[in-house]
């Protein structure tokens, strides 16, 4: 796929490029989907159905995959521009790929990132089959990023042009054999312009909010949705201990209630340190083999190294670059150099202290704008 770097409309035969668009109900994809029409694409619609309806409490549709509402709404889009639409039912690979890990995740002592699996096996694996197979020449979705040519020509993906929206962070785990097949219409948008463009063009999601959170959560909450997917012999609580001390200052119901950096809703009242000031209390660190959760000062959580496990590059790296890391979404980034080691895992090197690195979450890479790969915090 790497050469198909042609994005036109038309093709040199004539024939207008068709592109599948991944829609979720909600106003990003649903404005993707009509610029790609008004800019003369054949546009083919497809909505991923991963949950049981029947079994969901989500009565309004808040741009979920908990609704048969988004399902509705991504529809009435189609039909607004007059381009097929279909649903495919991707329940059991959802739940293989998405649903389980980020349970046995949280039962670990991590804290998942569902939205790298949703993006690594459905949107851009199952969807990329769906796309050969009705005869497609691209992929798009909503998502805020952006495609250019890199230096040597070949399409890479940058970050978008609003920097509070851009998504790259989740998209580091891409084939990038699949990037010249990529479309990403809305990435030189801000999400103000989006709701201008879905109000000026009368789509009925153009004032529907964005969703929050895990998607697939709804308004159950982290913890019930567990509690919901496992028996209860799995949710066992344990100890709550003072870094360095060891002292047990609590006892808790279960370490998918935490992650690392918390600092509210840990049942404990705040200690005075030595000096009689008020010293407020972090989570540090959580051991699924204990069940402990250890607590203790903020400055426990910064570190200047981070370990990185199954990295994945979507372009040339160079060992001990110095390159801009996202240790989460909302991290702005910081400046380190990613080392390779000889397990053919990386660490980085940050040059200034980070704050509380998170096991579950990702390590991203960025040079300037491009996304350069990533890979996982043990």
């Amino acid at each position: 796929m790497t050469g198909f770097v042609d994005r036109s409309p038309i093709g040199p035969d004539g024939r207008r490029r068709r592109v599948l668009v991944a829609m979720s109900g909600g106003v990003d994809s649903s404005v993707a989907a009509a610029l790609l029409v008004e800019q003369g694409y054949d546009v083919v619609g497809v909505t991923m159905q991963v949950w049981d309806y029947t079994s969901c409490d989500i009565e309004e549709g808040n741009g979920t995959c908990c609704s048969s509402l988004d399902v509705d709404d991504a529809r009435s889009v189609a039909d607004r521009f007059g381009f097929s639409f279909y649903v495919a039912n991707c329940e059991a690979k959802f739940k293989a790929s998405v649903i389980d890990p980020f349970v046995e995740g949280y039962l670990k002592g991590q804290t998942p990132l569902p939205c790298v699996n949703c993006n690594t096996f459905l949107k851009f694996d199952h969807l990329i089959t769906r796309m050969k197979e009705l005869d497609c020449d691209f992929l798009a979705t909503g998502h805020y990023a952006k495609i250019e040519p890199g230096i040597d020509g070949r399409p890479t993906i940058v970050t978008s042009d609003d920097s509070w929206k851009d998504q790259t962070y989740f998209l580091f785990t891409i084939d990038p054999e699949v990037v010249p097949r990529l479309m990403f219409p809305i990435g030189h948008l801000n999400k103000a312009e989006v709701r201008k463009i879905a109000e000026e063009k009368g789509l009925v999601v153009a004032r529907k909010k964005d969703s929050t959170g895990i998607c697939f959560v709804g308004n159950m909450g982290y913890s019930n949705f567990i509690a919901s997917q496992v028996s209860a012999d799995k949710l066992v609580g344990g100890n709550i201990r003072l870094h360095p001390t060891g002292e047990i200052v609590g006892e808790h119901a279960g370490i998918h209630h935490f992650t690392y950096g918390q600092r509210k809703g840990l049942g404990l009242a705040t200690r005075k340190d030595r000096s009689e000031s008020e010293a407020p209390l972090f989570v540090l660190r959580i051991d699924p083999e204990t069940r402990d959760v250890w607590v203790g000062d903020e400055s426990y959580l910064f570190s200047k190294t981070v370990q990185v496990r199954e990295p994945r590059f979507l372009g040339a790296f160079e060992p001990g670059e110095r390159l801009k890391v996202k240790i989460r979404y909302a991290h702005k980034g910081a400046y380190g150099r990613v080392l390779k080691r000889e397990d053919g895992n990386l660490e980085v090197e940050f040059e200034e202290p980070v704050r509380a690195v998170t096991p579950g979450q990702a390590a991203v890479f960025y040079r300037d704008s491009q996304l350069v790969g990533g890979g996982w915090i043990p």
